[in-house]
């Protein structure tokens, strides 16, 4: 590969996307929204270019569509169609899709009509249903860029382990979507594909690093999709777009075979993780994934099945209101406030959680992110001429660990885990109830702090990002006074930029956060927190 041809692939990249895109389901320029207008999810119904049958379809969930789908009421071959067309117009609008497999996809789900006409019988719990992937969940002949221009041209040789699963029991892929470069920032923005944008505002950031996810799910050009979280990767852009995600703990959900940003990087595990609209979808789908044994797929999975949680008849939540290194924006206090009295008013205890080992847990994040010294993303864009994003300047900058400073971090790492535990038990507490980010979503180029996910990343521990129901109202969500004393400089930032007319009207998430490998018990706390808030 030559040096210094990064924006020749990069730009037949874009070509190759655009040229495999049917015209047929191409959006025409005169039924577009105007390039100015900020929220376009209400377009499919609006333009008239959708059918009535369409629209019921893609408007459904996962777990409206499965029986439909396994008692032949629905046909595959129908809702795959009017996914990928609802998929080709989000991707008009936001810049969400990396790769498609439309052709394919439509194949699959034909033969799985067929099968089910044949025999009667769905091939499995997922039978028919589109799914979308994060780009670096590896497809057979379909590239996984991770948004570098030196992985355009070299497609996947075999399929990731999770897709392996998912294809098994019934499901259909036809989408991949973008991330941006090395999947190491807040926002979904690299040099191959450009920038993915929020459907509900398209002046703000669909989150990262799996963005183009949550802005496709978000526009219900996908009914779920599958994304990954390494510091907050899906929490990040359920909260921007108002979705649901849960981060796993590593070991629960298979891993094997996806291109990573940083390959070898395994101070702080990657996992992976569902991104839908519905508490019930995230839960069938988690069922559905560990249902499938997939420890015998990967070496790395625990083998413990989903389990039923006897949840106590009232929960102690501890609330942390702030990190102590930025303060939420005032909307999302708000709603942290609102869940507290809503949860205190159901009878459930809730004390206050000190913020005072959050700073050393995004220092530790941070070390093992730059530990190799950037080298590991340097290659890669080296190979290409490709510049460093400005995003990305902790890795130009950093300096590479020596073997021996690397294993001291491991040992810090383990001595935070274990204070963290130590104070966990001794409060007694089922969760802690947190902002998932320090904003609603944030206007493009803005997102500045992950230290409300990437410290339970650390961690390990269970997280559920969800929408509260509470909207940001930018005549009660006033920026803070002059009173105010900041946290830190990054603080000072985050509240001078915060604009509350850019942010009117966005939903607002908030995270719970349950123990390791406490899935099925974060899940089950959620609905009774969804419940309270209701």
């Amino acid at each position: 590969m030559s040096k210094g041809n990064w924006e020749e692939l990069a730009a037949k990249k874009r070509e190759q996307l655009e040229k495999s895109i049917p015209e047929e389901w191409r959006v025409p320029s005169d039924l577009l929204p105007p390039a100015d207008q900020d929220d376009v999810t209400g377009f499919p119904e609006a333009s008239g270019w959708f059918t009535a049958e369409e629209l019921s379809i893609t408007n459904q969930g996962a777990v409206e569509l499965l029986p439909k789908l396994a008692s032949g009421e629905l046909k595959s071959e129908t809702v795959t169609r009017a996914f990928c067309k609802r998929a080709v117009a989000a991707h008009q609008l936001t810049n969400c899709l990396s790769e498609t497999c439309f052709e394919r996809g439509l194949e699959t789900a034909k033969k799985l009509d067929e099968h089910l006409a044949r025999t009667g019988k769905p091939v499995g719990p997922l039978h028919g249903l589109p799914i979308s992937l994060k780009d670096n969940l590896n497809l057979v002949g379909l590239d996984s860029t991770v948004g570098f221009a030196s992985h355009v041209g070299d497609p996947a040789k075999y399929d990731a382990v999770i897709a392996d699963i998912l294809r098994e029991a019934g499901a259909v892929f036809y989408v991949k979507t973008n991330v941006p470069t090395a999947m190491m920032i807040a926002e979904s923005v690299n040099n191959v594909f450009g920038r993915t944008v929020n459907p509900r505002n398209r002046k703000l950031t669909s989150g990262g690093s799996s963005g183009g996810e949550s802005a496709l799910i978000t526009f219900k050009g996908s009914p779920w999709g599958i994304g990954t979280d390494i510091g907050g990767s899906l929490r990040i852009p359920a909260a921007c777009t108002g979705i649901f995600t849960l981060r796993p703990s590593f070991g629960r959900f298979p891993t094997l075979r996806c291109r990573s940003g940083m390959p070898g990087q395994e101070a702080v595990q990657s996992v992976n993780g569902p991104l839908t609209r519905t508490i019930a979808d995230l839960e069938y789908y988690s069922k559905t994934i560990v249902g499938a044994e997939p420890w015998r797929l990967d070496p790395r999975c625990l083998p413990i099945p989903w389990r039923s949680v006897d949840l106590p008849p009232k929960l102690k939540i501890a609330v942390m209101w702030d990190d102590g290194m930025a303060l939420p924006t005032p909307p999302v206090t708000r709603a942290l406030r609102h869940a507290v009295s809503k949860l205190e008013a159901a009878g459930h205890s809730v004390v206050e959680w000190s913020s005072k080992d959050q700073t050393e847990g995004l220092r530790l994040l941070d070390r093992m992110f730059v530990a190799d010294g950037g080298k590991a993303i340097k290659r890669e864009l080296d190979r290409t001429g490709e510049p460093v994003r400005p995003e990305m300047q902790m890795y130009a900058e950093a300096r590479e660990l020596g073997a021996l400073e690397y294993w001291q971090l491991h040992s810090d790492r383990q001595a935070f885990q274990k204070r963290y535990l130590d104070r966990w038990l001794a409060e007694g507490i089922d969760a802690i109830l947190c902002p998932t980010t320090p904003y609603s979503s944030v206007e493009n180029g803005k997102f500045r702090h992950v230290g409300y996910t990437g410290v339970f990343n650390v961690l390990d521990y269970s997280a559920i990002s969800f929408p509260t129901g509470i909207t940001v109202d930018k005549s009660v969500d006033v920026v803070l006074g002059e009173t105010y004393k900041h946290l830190s400089d990054l603080d000072k930032t985050i509240q001078a930029e915060y604009n509350p007319d850019a942010v009117h009207g966005m939903p607002v998430s908030l995270q719970l956060v349950a123990q390791r490998l406490e899935e099925e018990k974060c899940v089950d706390m959620c609905k009774v927190i969804l419940d309270a808030l209701s």
